[in-house]
């Protein structure tokens, strides 16, 4: 296995990220701290939560774990600030007093002294970029925080970001973490050629399309799939047209000689600019499919053969529903 830049950093990252969304709630404790040690095993070097996942439950599964382990030093440890982790009104958002608590908050569930990745998981319009950098900025010089990053902007507001850092000598957001799947490619528009260009890593979420392009969708939502369970947003990812296009995409896969899940990973880590998707398996068993994939290169008719299902830039089911900036909606 090879590892990547991340971004212009220093940090050396593995082509596949392990995301932590089901930890805290699908998945037990036990299940979720052998993932991490297994995961941990076959070189997968960063892990990715978020203070909003259950009530923090996410960060203190992982905390707990590595605590265990001790095997903190082993991980690129990366969490999320944005939505709102209380009542108040001051409990949300990317304003300093938020960033700073919540920061303060994520340390103790995580128990660390420092946070790897810190990243905006959503854009405030309503609170100056400045104000988030600044916090950010302060963040790392007290050693708390290493790098920053961002998670579901639109291109010009990284942009805007990173101006700003400039001009007034603040961190830089190191990376973007996007949905991305073959069912939603609009960021290859503007955002991709946007992080190639000034050296952001990209680390997709949602890569295999909530399931739907692991061939776990038959026409019907199964049960134990957050579509089912949770509802809402994930619900709505699930469309009969995508569906169609997943039952395509796991026949290529099957012809392949790969399962969907891994095809879906596959394609999504050799695309350009690409750092890392993060898979979130709910299982073991889901962790250890994936993991071939770690070594394999995407054939250029293979390629081709995804690009026919759904063209470059376009999309057939829309993973920007959490981003209210997304003007453009997907018909189904």
């Amino acid at each position: 296995m090879q590892y990547r830049s991340f971004g212009r950093t220093g940090m050396q990252v593995a082509p596949l990220a392990l995301g932590t969304f089901n930890f805290g709630r699908a998945t037990l404790e036990d299940e979720a701290a052998r993932m991490i040690d297994y995961a941990l095993d076959a070189g997968i070097n960063l892990i990715d939560t978020a203070d909003s996942y259950h009530d923090g439950g996410s960060e203190r599964v992982v905390g707990r774990a590595l605590a265990r382990s001790g095997r903190r030093r082993d991980v690129i440890l990366a969490t999320k600030v944005h939505y709102a982790t209380g009542a108040g009104p001051n409990d949300r958002g990317n304003s300093r007093l938020h960033i700073l608590r919540a920061c303060e908050a994520s340390l103790r569930r995580l128990q660390t002294d420092a946070i790897d990745l810190y990243q905006i998981h959503r854009p405030s319009p309503h609170v100056p970029v400045e104000e988030t950098l600044r916090a950010l900025d302060d963040l790392v010089r007290q050693g708390k925080v290493r790098y920053v990053g961002c998670s579901t902007h639109p291109a010009w507001q990284v942009m805007e970001a990173l101006m700003v850092s400039e001009r007034r000598s603040l961190v830089r957001y190191a990376s973007e973490q996007p949905p991305y799947n073959l069912l939603d490619r609009r960021i290859e528009n503007e955002l991709v050629p946007l992080c190639q260009k000034y050296g952001l890593a990209l680390l997709p979420w949602g890569p295999l399309g909530m399931g739907v392009l692991a061939g776990r969708y038959d026409g019907q939502i199964p049960a134990g799939s957050r579509a089912a369970e949770i509802g809402g947003i994930y619900a709505e990812r699930v469309t009969a047209r995508g569906m169609e296009v997943g039952r395509r995409f796991s026949a290529l896969a099957r012809d392949a000689g790969l399962t969907p899940a891994q095809l879906a990973i596959l394609w999504n880590k050799e695309q350009p600019g690409i750092t890392a998707p993060i898979a979130g398996p709910r299982t073991l068993a889901q962790l250890q499919e994936l993991l071939p994939v770690l070594d394999m290169t995407l054939p250029d008719d293979l390629r081709d053969a995804c690009d026919d299902l759904v063209p470059p830039g376009s999309a057939v089911v829309d993973f920007h529903n959490t981003a209210p900036w997304m003007k453009m909606r997907v018909s189904v």
